[in-house]
């Protein structure tokens, strides 16, 4: 069974962890589902589901904690004031994260980041921010407009630079053209129980899919059957699916 490492968070006393899983292959960078831990990945049945890849040396996972308890998920304070602290979270990615990955591959190769439901928004969020090192981002039954995970009081800048809706509805010139050229995004999502209500991920996946069509940003969306539920089984399925592809 893989180990935790726990990676210092910068300028507090706090860490999260990350778990590897795999010797070799091409680097996936996972993110959990809402506010959860490094071992969600595996626990749920995600690796099973890709162990042929893995056995393979074809994919390595590098799954992550969560920090949305005291960001996103947080409804005790305001979006633009959980948009602040998921900063942190950017940073610990960044400076802790990152360089970590870097050690263990022995050099810096291209990641794809990784997630499912609130993991999905992380995934395609640090891609569509940091397409240098992770061209290409995967999410499962995202939401990737924060304005609608019920915040309240005003938004501001942080707000708008941590919701894809917003920074890539206004993105334009150079920074468009280059992410036009380095980036690239798979949206897939279900019809089934739970991905309309509550967590708007279908419709969310769909006007997210128009918003980078129209900005001419490489994408694809794979919209599945009315029996695909915003759970683990058929996220599985999914990664089965589409992940052979990339490795």
């Amino acid at each position: 069974m893989s180990q935790r490492v726990q990676l210092p968070v910068p300028g507090t006393d706090a860490s999260l962890g990350v778990v590897r899983h795999g010797h070799w292959g091409r680097p996936v960078l996972v993110f959990p589902s809402e506010a959860g831990r490094a071992e969600d990945f595996a626990a749920n049945g995600m690796v099973g589901a890709v162990q042929n890849l893995v056995d393979a040396g074809r994919v390595t996972f590098f799954c992550v904690d969560a920090a949305d308890k005291w960001t996103w998920s947080d409804n005790t304070a305001s979006t633009e004031e959980r948009a602040q602290r998921h900063q942190v979270y950017t940073a610990w990615l960044e400076q802790s994260l990152l360089p970590w990955i870097d050690e263990q591959l022995g050099s810096r190769q291209p990641l794809i980041t990784l997630g499912v439901s609130m993991g999905a928004y992380h995934a395609v969020h640090f891609t569509l921010t940091h397409a240098h090192v992770a061209p290409l981002a995967i999410g499962l039954s995202g939401n990737y407009d924060v304005s609608s995970w019920h915040g309240h009081g005003s938004r501001g800048e942080a707000t708008y630079f941590a919701n894809p809706v917003d920074y890539v509805g206004g993105m334009q010139g150079d920074h468009l053209q280059w992410l036009q050229q380095h980036a690239s995004v798979l949206l897939v999502v279900g019809q089934g129980p739970f991905e309309v209500d509550p967590t708007r991920a279908l419709p969310s996946t769909k006007d997210f899919a128009n918003l980078l069509a129209q900005k001419e940003i490489p994408h694809q969306l794979d919209v599945w059957g009315y029996e695909s539920a915003h759970d683990w089984p058929w996220w599985q399925r999914q990664l089965a699916h589409h992940l052979p592809r990339f490795c």
